[in-house]
């Protein structure tokens, strides 16, 4: 949120002048109020509209007595104070909405804060350019998403409207036609995923929003079954991946990367035991296997797997998948 933007907000100070000659019965018009204020008669119909629209004053204008009135009584002028760590927070959201920054998101992002900014009370005083300077969030990769294609999805996700897609698996040249119950959308981990119910595989299934390439109403709506509930449905895994196995798995990390490990909740079920050598051993509750197989992979040498001997398996014929390519790629 820039310090000069913070100046660009409809003045309440002006507001509430024409609030209290309004109040006062002697129904002022656009002339005399511009007069008055010194500002152009454009300000203050832009600020009526304000008072009228945002403000949810009653403000009418008679032609008879060619000045503004309200129709019903007035206590009071609508305000409402916010706090200097409010307006902190604030910020700091502001901040971490930056990671989309010349992405399809900056345009409604910005959007929406101007109409917070615009909302605020004049009367705040708070210096942001030491909170400028030191708080900055970052992102090493950003989703490529159709803003058209996501808002499309927000709006069938809150009003239950089924969806015919074109959607590409990964891996796949062509896309599939997929008729769908849109249920919830999430971002997970920085990654936005759709969970909706698939008529095709008449399963509730997981689609990437960057992966569909055309979308249309089917002109139906849809129940969401009351039994549908996110948390439950990613409980037990390690991202978005969800299966009807149980599996304990058992990591133990080397000491150079166990504060690594111990500095993060990887998991809710997860729990920790140092280990004599200083390293870390990581327990972990899961239904898939599916991503923390390539997790423990970018750990390298550094993590080593105890539990499940499946997982142990598959990263043992990764590894030598991996030596194999690049002994390959050597000769």
């Amino acid at each position: 949120m820039s310090r000069t933007k913070l100046h660009s907000r409809p003045p309440m100070e002006r507001m509430l002048r024409i609030h209290q000659a309004i109040q006062s019965g002697i129904f002022p018009n656009a002339t005399r109020l511009a007069e008055q204020l010194e500002v152009s008669k454009k300000s203050i119909h832009r600020d009526i509209d304000f008072m009228r629209d945002r403000l949810d004053l009653p403000v009418e204008y008679d032609a008879a007595k060619y000045g503004y009135f309200y129709t019903e009584e007035v206590s009071g002028f609508p305000t409402f104070s916010v706090t200097e760590g409010e307006m902190v927070a604030l910020f700091v959201a502001e901040k971490a909405l930056q990671q989309y920054r010349g992405t399809t998101f900056e345009k409604p992002l910005l959007s929406a804060f101007q109409k917070i900014e615009e909302a605020l009370p004049d009367t705040i005083s708070l210096n942001l350019s030491a909170w400028d300077d030191s708080i900055s969030f970052r992102t090493s990769a950003i989703p490529q998403i159709d803003l058209d294609i996501f808002d499309h999805l927000a709006k069938a996700v809150s009003k239950h409207k089924q969806l015919n897609l074109n959607y590409r698996k990964p891996g796949h040249k062509k896309p599939e036609a997929r008729k769908i119950d849109p249920y919830h959308l999430a971002n997970i981990n920085g990654e936005w995923f759709l969970f909706a119910y698939c008529h095709l595989r008449n399963d509730l299934r997981t689609f990437v929003p960057s992966r569909i390439q055309a979308i249309e109403e089917t002109g139906e709506t849809f129940h969401r079954p009351k039994k549908f509930s996110i948390e439950n449905r990613l409980q037990g895994s390690f991202g978005v991946h969800h299966g009807k196995e149980s599996f304990k798995v058992v990591i133990r990390f080397s000491h150079l990367v166990a504060d690594y490990i111990r500095e993060k909740t990887w998991h809710p079920s997860q729990k920790l035991k140092s280990l004599p050598d200083d390293g870390v051993e990581l327990s972990l509750s899961l239904s898939s296997l599916v991503e923390i197989h390539r997790w423990v992979l970018g750990w390298g040498e550094q993590a080593t797997v105890i539990e499940p001997p499946v997982l142990k398996d598959r990263i043992l014929r990764s590894a030598k998948e991996i030596t194999a390519t690049y002994s390959t790629r050597s000769t």
